[in-house]
This record gives C-alpha cells, structure tokens and sequence, in this order.
C-alpha cells in the first residue's frame, strides 16, 4: 500500500490509526478527513490505495459517505473498510453491501487489519 486515507472525527481514533500504519510500514503515506465531505472532497484529486472509514461522524457520517461516493466516482479506492466502533450486525450488513467496502473491523485499528488490507490488495499472502 502506497497511500491510505483515514475519515474519523475523533483526533485519538485518528492518531491510533496514523500510529498503527506508520508502525505496519512507515513508506504509507496517511490522508486525513475527519468527516465524509471532507473525505469526498479530497477523493476528488487522489485515488488511496485504501479508505478506513469510520460511521459515526457529524456533517456527513460514513453510511452518507458511501452513498455519495458510490454515485459520484467511478473507479473506487481497491479497498475500503470500515473501522467502527459499532457493535451493531445491522450496521455490518448494511456496509458490507457496497460492493467497494471489502473490510468491516472493529476499533482500534490494528496490524492485523492492515494485513488484511494487504491481502486484499494482494500485497501480501494472508498468514493463517
């Protein structure tokens, strides 16, 4: 992965992500947005390898954002996932039915959601 975009309006839940993908490969450049039209607004110029979105967020939550993304651009980001801390199937469900949204983790972000990231970039081979 060569860029990751990181849209979460919490500051500690953005440093936690920043942290874990600086730590899981230092060479990963990290895009923030701390809301979805912030997000959307950036994904106007750049095409990240990865979205970690989270949902609940004020001015336009990730569900919104998903809407809006999947009608607006036509080449997604190879991997978007959903970083949340919902605990809700319903909420699980409902992202996993994009077809763009590969991933639904649970907060923190950890190495180990990055290396799912990477298989499903088919940067690295999944360990079992």
């Amino acid at each position: 992965m060569h860029s990751i975009l990181t849209v979460d309006d919490d500051e500690n839940d953005q440093f936690i992500c920043t942290y874990t993908i600086r730590r899981f490969d230092p060479d990963i450049k990290v895009l923030k947005a701390m809301n979805g039209l912030e997000a959307l607004n950036l994904l106007r110029g750049t095409t990240p390898d990865a979205v970690i979105l989270d949902i609940n967020m004020p001015v336009m939550n990730g569900f919104e954002f998903l809407e809006h993304y999947k009608k607006e651009f036509d080449t997604h980001a190879p991997v978007v996932a959903m970083l949340t801390s919902s605990h809700h199937a319903a909420d699980r469900e409902r992202a996993l039915r994009y077809d763009f949204v590969k991933s639904y983790f649970e907060k923190p972000l950890t190495p180990e959601n990055l290396r799912v990231m990477s298989v499903l970039l088919g940067k690295e081979k999944h360990r079992t």
